[in-house]
């Protein structure tokens, strides 16, 4: 695994770590390109806390916009998230085997 997936896979996750920010993934999910205020309009937080929010979630690069300033319409980019994954996998698979290994050994202990 090379440092820039660690890299963003940091970022994905410190992202997806607050539940308003994953609540506005499954909102674009969903719904689709969404502007900020009809983002809002599904949340229990202002329309200013969701673009602060959108910030991180674009920053990690999970969406991306596109419009002018003022109706700037927001989509999912699942890269990131599926690059992050594949970590959880790589991560995963690393474990299974150290676990695969230990269980051989006590089992050689037994016999």
């Amino acid at each position: 695994m090379t440092t820039g997936r660690h890299d963003d896979a940091d970022a994905v996750f410190q992202a997806l770590s607050d539940g308003t920010r994953r609540e506005v993934m499954r909102l674009l999910s969903e719904g689709g390109p969404s502007t900020v205020g009809e983002l809002a309009a599904g949340l229990p937080v202002t329309r200013q806390a969701v673009a602060k929010h959108l910030v991180v979630l674009e920053d990690a690069g999970l969406v991306s916009a596109s419009g002018d300033t003022r109706r700037r319409r927001y989509r999912l980019t699942p890269r990131p998230l599926t690059d992050a994954m594949g970590w959880m996998v790589d991560v995963g698979g690393e474990w299974d085997e150290r676990l695969d290994a230990l269980k051989r050994h006590l089992e050689r202990g037994r016999s």
